[in-house]
């Protein structure tokens, strides 16, 4: 599979998660090429309320650590009026109607290409996501570059409490402490 069509997959996922979740007006975008565009496409979709929204954003967040897919960042969750999930290759918006309606990203990116879900590929069945190779691919998590790890044992090193000492006893400090404890 090249990456375009990996991308066009996991992209496809990310809509039907939304769908099963009763995403309302859910927009593929295809960003062009020469349009100064971070990334590849856009899902653009709304939530009746902000807990909606926020079942959206974890069905697609789930629906692609499954598949092995996590996401590069996610911002505006807690407040969610607009979570952003970015996957690099493409990014879900996941609105309230109000907010959707304020930042209207389609009008924003009008030269974009409107694709439908059915554009982008079937929805995978049910037996090529049980299959054992896709089972080791969810559980295995991305590979992290030696400077993110060196930041990462910084941060919990600055960060985590110093463990608490703790008395090793032998016999002779334990006899020693039994005799004095009998004077």
């Amino acid at each position: 599979m090249n990456a375009a069509s990996g991308t066009r997959s996991q992209l496809a996922l990310a809509a039907h998660a939304a769908e099963d979740k009763k995403a309302e007006n859910i927009v593929i975008l295809q960003m062009d090429k020469s349009s100064s565009a971070f990334t590849d496409f856009f899902l653009i979709t709304s939530g009746s309320n902000p807990k909606q929204v926020q079942a959206i954003a974890d069905e697609v967040e789930l629906r692609l650590k499954r598949a092995g897919n996590y996401p590069n960042s996610i911002e505006g969750y807690k407040q969610a009026e607009w979570v952003l999930i970015d996957y690099v290759h493409f990014v879900v918006h996941v609105f309230t109607e109000s907010a959707r309606k304020f930042y209207d990203l389609e009008r924003l990116w009008k030269a974009a290409k409107r694709l439908s879900i059915a554009d982008l590929g079937k929805r995978a069945s049910a037996s090529e996501t049980t299959e054992p190779a896709a089972k080791s691919a969810a559980r295995r998590k991305p590979s992290k570059s030696a400077a993110s790890r060196a930041t990462g044992k910084a941060i919990r090193a600055a960060t985590s409490r110093p463990k608490p000492a703790t008395k090793k006893t032998t016999k002779r400090s334990a006899s020693k402490s039994q005799a004095r404890k009998k004077k």
